[in-house]
């Protein structure tokens, strides 16, 4: 065997040994949380609220933080959206290779690199300025706001990826720049949502940079105005009780976060192979 092939050998083995360790480093924390959480879920736990002494190990459920945390991550996502689709569209108008559209692309890398707590911080100081309280309104922008840098580049990267035929023929057909642009949008249809998941997975499931601008509340949210408890919060304050009840409710919120990550990314892959009927390749 000559060095190339080795070379070629070693790297292929490299690639599936690190494939084997990713995969069963998943599936180990799949399966802890199935086979610890699976026995305390119950109709009670999914549809009622926490009764008191429930973190004593008395009765009630978390569906506060389970509606909680769709309402957070849910309105996280149309917020940063809504933001993010100009920004991408300037992006993908500009000179794709002009100097200030490569620094605004760099400081968004930059940007979701940033831990998300130090978003909760910037968030929480403003706060303290204003005088305002927790509630789901300030969790929304704190996490529309470490969400934003990825919806971004994510958008950015589909768009720049639309075969240039189709721009052309847009162009050539006569249509203005805002036309092509909404021909470029649903050629993006499917990434796009893609995109939309991956925010909504990094929302649902952050913890730290919520702690101190959402609150925590064991009744439903009535306002947006008002402390609304989230799943990783019921998380981390039940995994840490000494009754051994309640650290089995943690693992069976975890649990509940997963299926409802993994709903959501099954709705997210239907959706985007309906619409790719539709997308010029």
């Amino acid at each position: 065997m000559n060095k190339k092939d080795f070379e070629e050998q070693f790297f292929k083995v490299l690639m599936c040994v690190s494939v084997l360790i990713v995969l069963g480093g998943i599936l180990s924390i799949v399966f802890t949380v199935f086979i610890r959480g699976i026995s305390a879920i119950s109709l009670p736990m999914l549809l009622e609220t926490p009764h008191g002494g429930y973190y004593l190990g008395q009765g009630g459920g978390i569906l506060n933080a389970i509606v909680g945390s769709l309402l957070l991550a849910g309105g996280a996502i149309i917020i940063s959206f809504l933001l993010s689709l100009p920004v991408a569209m300037y992006l993908h108008l500009s000179t794709k290779r002009s100097r200030h559209t490569e620094y605004i692309r760099t400081s968004l890398d930059i940007a979701s690199g940033i831990p998300t707590i130090v978003y909760g911080a910037v968030v929480f100081t403003i706060m303290m300025v204003i005088g305002a309280r927790s509630s789901l309104f300030w969790g929304m922008i704190t996490v529309a706001l470490f969400i934003l840098p990825i919806m971004i580049r994510s958008i950015d990267e589909i768009m720049i990826h639309v075969p240039k035929k189709i721009i052309i023929a847009a162009f050539t057909l006569g249509s203005t720049r805002t036309e092509m642009l909404l021909v470029v949008l649903r050629q993006s249809l499917p990434g796009i949502l893609t995109a939309l998941l991956l925010a909504f997975g990094r929302g649902i499931g952050d913890a730290a940079s919520i702690l101190f601008t959402t609150g925590y509340t064991d009744s439903l949210p009535t306002s947006i105005f008002e402390p609304v408890a989230t799943l990783p919060l019921a998380i981390l304050f039940q995994i840490n009780s000494p009754y051994l009840v309640v650290q089995q409710r943690a693992y069976a919120a975890g649990l509940i976060l997963l299926v409802i990550v993994l709903l959501v990314s099954l709705l997210s892959r239907f959706l985007s192979q309906k619409f790719m009927k539709y997308v010029v390749k």
